[in-house]
């Protein structure tokens, strides 16, 4: 499964667990206006973290946090390459 296709698995896993009902998730969609809370991108990263081995906040305090669900993926993916 590629990263993009696990990350968008795993905010709908963690909406449904959280009870959360999610916009229409698309590169544009701004992570605040998701659905989610901060609870939920908190148990987001975490799972994400389980799931691809990788953590790319951990050891950057100069990155900032993503603004869009796209900018999301594509900090993955560029932690994955």
């Amino acid at each position: 499964m590629s990263v993009r296709a696990t990350i968008l698995a795993q905010v709908t896993a963690v909406a449904a667990q959280q009870k959360k009902k999610l916009a229409p998730l698309s590169d544009g969609l701004r992570l605040v206006d998701s659905g989610l809370d901060s609870l939920c991108l908190a148990v987001l990263v975490a799972s994400l973290d389980d799931r691809l081995n990788l953590d790319p906040f951990a050891g950057n305090d100069n990155i900032a946090f993503p603004v869009t669900l796209g900018d999301f993926i594509k900090l993955y993916e560029n932690a994955a390459a």
